[in-house]
């Protein structure tokens, strides 16, 4: 799998996060994005109508070996048990709650990621307490050594560090003899992801590093059964 520029040359990007807009938006330009280093994201909230295309010129990147496991995250994650592709749509719902700050996901989004969780190209993780409720988890899509994460959340009452508890089991999920070059790219990096070993980097360091992560195979996702 190779890098595409369906955005055009990246050295004719703008010099800002934004590179482009579009009136429409589909399962196919997703994942065509993705191999291109761009993400959307939609505008509506700030009164445009079109879709949002990003590549941010500082990127939030997760080299797997340099997530931070402190002690007490390992204590937590004995206290809860992790699922993969079990749930995503309560994982979707959750991370698309409208009350949550600075939130995102229309029913657009949530349709098309919908769509690409059936082809097999989107993936969740959830983390789940000891009375079975879901209290955290992930989502993002998963392109050869790629994986973009698109939102986490977790449940403030029961699972305080549920949503860490799922990046962890992903990290472990990715880890194996491809490790080296696969990334977990989280779009920016913010407080809360520098603390679990989120890194910035360059535009085009980020874009070196996403030729070798779709060079290798896929991730080894368990075979789901359950499409929720």
């Amino acid at each position: 799998m190779a890098r595409l520029n369906v955005f055009g040359p990246p050295q004719e990007w703008p010099d800002q996060d934004l590179i482009a807009f579009s009136d429409t938006i589909d399962p196919a330009l997703v994942l065509d994005a993705y191999r291109s280093g761009v993400f959307p994201m939609p505008l509506a909230d700030a009164g445009f109508e079109h879709t949002g295309w990003w590549s941010p010129t500082q990127r939030g990147v997760l080299p797997l070996d340099s997530l931070r496991v402190t002690k007490s995250l390992r204590q937590a994650a004995k206290h809860y048990t992790t699922t993969i592709d079990a749930a995503f749509s309560q994982v979707l719902t959750a991370c698309a709650d409208p009350g949550r700050p600075y939130g995102w996901i229309d029913d657009g989004i949530l349709g098309i990621y919908t769509e690409l969780f059936r082809a097999g190209h989107c993936h969740s993780v959830e983390t789940w307490d000891d009375q079975g409720r879901l209290v955290g988890g992930l989502y993002g899509i998963s392109l050869g050594g790629l994986f973009a994460g698109e939102s986490m959340f977790h449940d403030k009452q029961h699972g305080r560090d549920a949503s860490k508890v799922a990046l962890l089991r992903l990290v472990e999920l990715l880890s194996d003899d491809h490790a080296e070059s696969r990334i977990i790219d989280t779009q920016w990096q913010t407080p809360h992801l520098a603390s679990l070993g989120v890194i910035e980097i360059d535009r085009s360091e980020y874009l070196e590093l996403l030729d070798d992560a779709l060079a290798v195979p896929e991730a080894p996702w368990p075979r789901r059964d359950d499409h929720a």
